[in-house]
C-alpha cells in the first residue's frame, strides 16, 4: 500500500507538470500544486472509469502507460475546472 501511493505521487507529479505545461499554467503552479493535480486528477479519472465501466474496472496502476495518461487528462481537467472558478472570483471583484 505504501509503495503504491509513492508511485501515485511520482507519476502524479509529473502528469502534473505535463499538464500545466499542456494547459499554459506551468509558469504559475508550483510543485505541490503539479503533485496534487495529477494525484487529484488521476483519482477523479479513476472514479468516472469505475462508474463507467459495468465490469467495475477501476484506476490502472500507476507505472502504466493508461495510468499516466488517466493521471494526465485528470490533472488538465482539474486544471480547467480550478481555473473557471478563480477566473469567476476575480472578475466579480
Amino acid at each position: 500500500m505504501l509503495w503504491s501511493i509513492i508511485s501515485w505521487i511520482i507519476v502524479g507529479g509529473l502528469a502534473g507538470w505535463i499538464a500545466s505545461m499542456i494547459m499554459g499554467r506551468n509558469a504559475q503552479m508550483g510543485f505541490v500544486a503539479n503533485v496534487l493535480a495529477g494525484v487529484v486528477g488521476a483519482f477523479v479519472v479513476g472514479l468516472i472509469v469505475s462508474f463507467l465501466t459495468s465490469d467495475g474496472g477501476g484506476m490502472p496502476e500507476a507505472f502504466s502507460l493508461w495510468g499516466f495518461i488517466a493521471a494526465i487528462i485528470g490533472a488538465c481537467l482539474l486544471i480547467w475546472v480550478v481555473s473557471l472558478v478563480r477566473g469567476r472570483g476575480r472578475s466579480r471583484v
